[in-house]
């Protein structure tokens, strides 16, 4: 099948649809049979004429036209691609909506896709053998073994379809409708295509899980998984391998004490193992701007979310629209059927990973034997259970391998020794998580995107109750920003946690901000609260979640809720939600100094709001500069010829920066040091400008020069070598472009990491992580939005594909994508346009 077709097609296209477009404009009370006939040119084109011009600010949507509805019982949608891949989804229905996406999304992204659904379904094992490891880039890392277990217990469990019934903690109609429309694209596609052995991309060409048979079903699993993201994907491995004690039996001081209290020597590595990794965080930049700083007296957002270059949570764009209905353009990761960071006429957003838990580890007195526990209704065994998953053995048969799981009625039994929850004679730790008990995220982004303004936004979320783990920063058409944590948590006042906590769950509290709750009262007085305005029980409710309405600036990267604008402090908040009073981050004082450095001269313009990301100024660096501070450092390491490179450095990550590879190498050793790297320590009154001074006199920055130094020497990098030379993309099949930008912990809001690169591992920092769907949006008069895009990575995931690399070689250029919005952009940009339909 062609995707694609010729310049002579596009051109016949284009003239078809101008002269449709005309006579529909001429003859608006006219309908033509053939419009109506399945596959006809003229319907796909009505259907973007009948966008018309943006609708003025607040304007109530028109409905859909019944009778053009009703014309066509299956699914129909037309996909018009743009430059660079982009789909733009036109349909009269939800479930057509869905379709014609996820048609789109199997067209680029099918093997990641079907990656997902097989994930889901638990079936990793069967497709790519047991033993190899599962990792979602993120946080999930386990054994495909590890990973089938917990995900067939859940199926055991029918924890989806009992979500699926339930009619509070489950989806709406129109979320359903979606769902099940996008796997009926995802199907259709593979029938058009001649099945599996012809799916372009060779990465899961002829592999046996390609196939036009996945259910609704199916993609609500993968909902549900990206759910367990930030919670019991954590603990994936610790779960799975979770085992009683043998050997011993629980002495009776267990019946009136839990675990002695841990010492912790290494908080971060404790919060690495609870999935806050301070070094190598999940996470993202966002910044929102108001009439009171903008030159357009309109709203503005800069969104920059940190993602994986590679595997699940991979972004594609695309915009949806039911004229006169909906129309919302963006950002999904791959496998959503809506978009998840975007705008609309009115609105646009971006979402920032929260510093909130999910969950919350409840604490059991072991009662004799270690399955049998005390509970406030007397003691208890546990849910022993035992799954059994298909696994692909050494020769390609397949066999079965059983695997055990353990259970109360809180939620999954691990055993972890790295965030001192193991399971002893005297006591064992399950999971409870917030995001396990609802299926409500894909209602919440979709009523997102019929948003009139910042506070509908916010609204919509609260009603929707299904912001899983981020953050909600936005702009609108008026000129009023938000920032919001009002994201699922569960709801633990600090007052419960003085009366709830063990003696591990007090110093898990204390040092990483999760508490670890009595299990003996999980049901009586150390059960989760429950809020009036919450969505439903167990979570707190808005008017207990931070937020921060206003008409000049919010911006969050990552840290806490406490400081979404100098000026302004956000307190008294349950501490599992964050810290406040806290040191921000180099990278968040570096989203800060953009805005603020621009305001002292004039207000911010669009042009100067995309410059923002391109700047590549890195925080660390204006601090280290200071007083010369990290040259005289460099000379005292006997530096060399490394020390006139750093002397004449522009401090900048840009691509033909000279000296950015020393600086970094430099601050990853440092940033270890026993003792503060840095003369002014931190000041809550003044956190936007400490700590700062480099110490040049500590021995230990010293030593993380010279550490930095001898590292490059062994790689044989010169010192004078221009980072875009090192720096490269490093995602699967990418060539090596050189890229700006570069780690955040050294202060780089244009965050590129590398993690695990899949290619160009000869290069000193292959990219696999960072800077994804990057989106520039202002809100211009008469109803205008301008909206400027690039996706870094770019839109698809085989690299054979035009559109696998093209993006990424404009990133490097710091160049935009002029994203088109309206019919008119859609028209002029267009690469190709396609009817697509199948039976309900």
């Amino acid at each position: 099948m062609r995707l694609h077709p010729s310049r002579a097609t596009s051109r016949a296209t284009s003239r078809a649809t101008r002269r449709a477009t005309s006579r529909a404009t001429r003859r608006p009370g006219r309908r033509s049979l053939a419009v109506l006939a399945a596959g006809s040119l003229a319907a796909p084109l009505l259907v973007l004429a009948a966008q018309g011009t943006p609708a003025a600010a607040g304007a109530e949507p028109r409905a859909v036209d019944s009778a053009r509805a009703a014309s066509y019982s299956g699914y129909r949608a037309t996909i018009t691609r743009t430059r660079h891949g982009i789909p733009h989804v036109v349909a009269d229905d939800w479930g057509s909506l869905g379709f014609g996406h996820g048609y789109a999304t199997a067209q680029t992204n099918l093997c990641n896709l079907a990656d997902t659904l097989v994930t889901g379904r638990g079936q990793r094992s069967r497709w790519f053998g047991p033993h190899r490891r599962y990792d979602d880039q993120v946080t999930l890392n386990a054994t495909n073994l590890q990973t089938d277990a917990l995900f067939t217990d859940i199926h055991n469990r029918k924890v989806v379809e009992k979500l699926l019934a339930d009619p509070r903690r489950g989806p709406g109609k129109q979320a359903r409708a979606m769902v099940r429309g996008y796997v009926a694209g995802v199907n259709k596609y593979i029938r058009d295509i001649g099945g599996r052995t012809n799916v372009p991309d060779p990465t899961c060409r002829g592999r046996g899980y390609i196939r036009p048979d996945a259910t609704a079903l199916d993609l609500w699993y993968g909902v549900y998984a990206a759910n367990l993201l930030a919670s019991t994907g954590v603990f994936v491995p610790q779960i799975v391998d979770a085992a009683p004690p043998t050997g011993a039996v629980a002495p009776t001081a267990a019946l009136t004490s839990f675990a002695k209290a841990p010492t912790v020597t290494d908080r971060d590595a404790l919060l690495k193992a609870l999935g806050k990794d301070p070094r190598e965080p999940f996470g993202s930049n966002a910044t929102a701007l108001g009439s009171a700083a903008t030159s357009t007296g309109r709203g503005m957002v800069l969104g920059n979310p940190h993602f994986p270059w590679r595997g699940r949570y991979r972004f594609e764009q695309a915009q949806l629209t039911i004229p006169g209905v909906y129309d919302v353009a963006g950002a999904s990761l791959i496998g959503s059927p809506v978009i998840n960071i975007g705008w609309n006429r009115n609105v646009a957003w971006s979402h920032t990973v929260s510093t909130a838990y999910r969950f919350t580890p409840y604490e059991y007195k072991v009662l004799g034997n270690p399955t049998t526990y005390l509970t406030d209704s007397g003691p208890k065994e546990l849910d022993h259970r035992t799954v059994s998953i298909t696994v692909r053995k050494p020769g390609g048969s397949l066999g079965k391998v059983s695997e055990d799981l353990y259970r109360t009625g809180e939620g999954y039994v691990l055993s972890d020794q790295a965030t001192f929850m193991p399971w002893t004679p005297v006591s064992f730790f399950a999971l409870k998580d917030a995001n396990a008990e609802h299926l409500r995220t894909v209602d919440t982004f979709l009523d997102m995107g019929k948003a009139r303004n910042v506070r509908d936004l916010l609204h919509k979320q609260d009603v929707g109750g299904g912001m899983p783990w981020v953050n909600t920063t936005a702009a609108d058409r008026n000129g009023d920003v938000v920032y919001a944590d009002h994201s699922v948590v569960p709801h633990v006042t600090n007052a419960q946690v003085n009366q709830c906590a063990t003696p591990t769950g007090q110093v898990l509290f204390n040092v990483a901000g999760l508490p670890g709750l009595d299990g003996t009262r999980a049901t009586s007085d150390c059960k989760w609260g429950t809020d009036a305005d919450a969505s439903r029980p167990g979570i707190f409710g808005p008017k207990n979640l931070p937020e921060a309405f206003r008409k000049d600036w919010v911006a969050n990267a990552n840290d806490s809720y406490w400081l979404p604008n100098p000026k302004q402090r956000l307190e008294g908040y349950a501490r599992i939600i964050g810290c406040e009073k806290c040191e921000r981050t180099l990278r968040t004082r570096m989203v800060y100094h953009y805005v603020l450095d621009r305001l002292k001269h004039a207000k911010v313009t669009p042009r100067a709001l995309r410059g923002f990301e391109h700047q590549n100024r890195i925080m660390g660096a204006i601090l280290a500069r200071q007083d010369n501070d990290l040259v005289d450092v460099c000379e005292a390491a006997d530096g060399g010829a490394s020390c006139d490179v750093l002397r004449t450095w522009d401090g900048r990550s840009d691509r033909d920066s000279v000296g950015t590879h020393i600086f970094q190498e430099f601050m990853l050793r440092a940033l270890d040091a026993t003792t503060p790297i840095w003369e002014v320590p931190f000041d809550a009154n003044d956190p936007v400008n400490t700590p700062r001074n480099l110490n040049e006199n500590n021995p230990e920055v010293v030593q993380a020069m010279s550490d930095a130094l001898a590292y490059l020497a062994s790689k044989m990098v010169a010192p004078a070598t221009p980072w875009g030379t090192l720096q490269v993309a490093g995602d699967e099949g990418a060539p090596p472009i050189g890229l700006g930008g570069g780690d955040g912990f050294v202060g780089n809001a244009n965050v590129t990491s590398s993690r695990t690169p899949a290619a160009n591992k000869d290069h000193l920092v292959p990219v696999s992580y960072g800077s994804s769907h990057i989106q520039a949006i202002s809100f211009l008069d008469a109803g205008r939005v301008l909206a400027r895009t690039i996706l870094t990575y770019s839109q698809s995931t085989d690299p054979r594909s035009r559109w696998s690399a093209d993006q990424t070689r404009m990133f490097a250029r710091k160049e935009w994508v002029a994203f088109p919005f309206t019919r008119a952009q859609i028209r002029e940009d267009r690469v190709s346009r396609r009817t697509v339909s199948a039976p309900r």
